[in-house]
């Protein structure tokens, strides 16, 4: 057993926008963070995706659809669908998880 600490709370932008918490070869976890008004920049990620959003308001779009997300929205993006988070009217926090872990796959 292993508790993360700060997992899922709002890191200011000059720490970075990801901080990774966790990776084991299964999964990693970590927190994205993104300001009010701020850009999401990321590119399509090679393994599956999980987002829960703990902080925060934006509309996430992909290449079906767009929804407006807030605090309790947990959202599925499968490995290499595009996506991004636009509209961010609060500063947006997210507690992410990858399986298997973040960049595993790259390069594979």
């Amino acid at each position: 057993m292993q508790i993360i600490k700060g997992a899922g709370e709002w890191a200011h932008p000059e720490a970075g926008d990801w901080v990774e918490h966790l990776k084991v070869p299964d999964l990693s976890i970590g927190t994205y963070c993104i300001p009010a008004g701020g850009a999401d920049t990321q590119s399509p990620h090679t393994e599956d995706e999980i987002y829960v959003v703990t902080t925060g308001r934006a509309t996430i779009v992909t290449p079906t659809g767009q929804e407006q997300v807030g605090p309790g929205a947990v959202i599925f993006v499968p490995a290499g669908e595009e996506h991004r988070f636009v509209d961010i009217t609060e500063d947006l926090t997210l507690l992410v998880v990858f399986g298997p872990a973040y960049g595993s796959r790259a390069g594979g």
